[in-house]
């Protein structure tokens, strides 16, 4: 069995070159499992970009990417002297951290007096950073390469950023995240002595949705009466086939983050789905003969079976259909590039 990503690899990288070349400095965020892409796979692709740095979300997946890429590698996490005292690559010259207190960068220097560091500042978002009023003294004691600051998504942030250069005079480059282009050309016109660097992971590596597309095999098909009952937990289906396919829980398969609900209309759509889970009518993300068939029960770990309804032609064993899925959350078993 195989659940595979398939990359149109011209046209994916095509999307990307158009997307660099949009976005002077650059620095592309490759964390978790690599967008469902993978992470070593994204590193080749940075260094074919020829980006100067690229940006990694924890200590853990700085030394693959030291391994895998020849640039500067920027951890966002921020170093925690109770965390990250004994992890590796400290003391590469390639490896940029992100510092919030001086007792972190005291930490950090005498494990590795040479390092180099951003200074996170503490925005909106409220995650982690230094207040705006404490930010120019951490970058002087740490000698900073620039400031970093994390913005909630959605637009209307450049007067946040303004208030913090303002705070900070004296550092040149401004790494910023879910800064959209419109405000990165708005702050380059309003502060030209400055360097401002986007980093971006989703937009970037999803920059042309329809150059990739996750696959499953049909692995097995069977006619069904009404009221068959199937799967561990012997529900009985409508009358059919049950379709078994390759792609389960270990692959991400309805593995979702948590919804923000944040409109009416969101709101909704979760109420719904919950009343679908608890009738156990969920609709699978896969597309089988033209129609996206229900789970027959919840996902197992490495296969789902599905429920495809009278008068809808059954597939053949080893046809290959499509899966919707947030790729955030998958694990292909193989990530195949034409």
């Amino acid at each position: 069995m195989s659940f595979v990503l398939h990359i149109d690899g011209e046209r994916w990288r095509a999307g990307h070159d158009q997307f660099v070349a949009d976005r002077p400095g650059i620095v592309p965020v490759i964390k978790g499992n690599g967008y469902g892409f993978g992470r070593d796979l994204l590193c080749a692709e940075a260094s074919r970009l020829g980006v100067s740095m690229v940006a990694v979300g924890t200590y853990t997946e700085l030394p693959e990417a030291l391994a895998a890429y020849g640039g500067d590698v920027l951890v966002m996490e921020p170093y925690r002297a109770a965390i990250h005292g004994a992890v590796p690559d400290l003391a590469n010259r390639r490896a940029v951290h992100t510092m919030t207190t001086h007792e972190d960068l005291e930490d950090l220097r005498r494990a590795s007096p040479d390092a180099r560091v951003v200074v996170e500042g503490l925005t909106t978002m409220n995650r982690f950073g230094a207040p705006a009023a404490d930010v120019a003294e951490l970058a002087g004691a740490a000698d900073a390469v620039g400031v970093t600051l994390h913005l909630p998504l959605g637009t209307g942030h450049v007067d946040e950023i303004t208030r913090f250069i303002a705070a900070v005079p004296g550092v040149r480059s401004w790494f910023v995240s879910h800064v959209s282009a419109a405000e990165l050309a708005t702050l380059a016109a309003r502060h030209p002595e400055h360097e401002f660097r986007p980093r971006i992971g989703t937009d970037l590596w999803y920059s042309d949705k329809g150059s990739y597309e996750v696959w499953a095999h049909v692995l097995d098909v069977r006619p069904v009466a009404k009221g068959t009952r199937v799967g561990y937990r012997q529900r009985p289906l409508s009358a059919g086939h049950v379709v078994v396919v390759s792609g389960g829980t270990s692959h991400g398969v309805a593995m979702e983050s948590p919804s923000s609900a944040a409109t009416a209309r969101t709101r909704a759509i979760a109420i719904t789905e919950g009343v679908l889970e608890a009738a156990h009518r969920v609709r699978s993300p896969f597309t089988v003969s033209g129609v996206m068939p229900r789970f027959a029960e919840p996902p197992h770990m490495q296969c789902s079976l599905l429920s495809l309804p009278a008068g809808v032609a059954p597939p053949r064993i080893g046809d290959e259909v499509t899966v919707r899925m947030r790729l955030t959350t998958t694990t292909p078993d193989a990530v195949v590039v034409s």
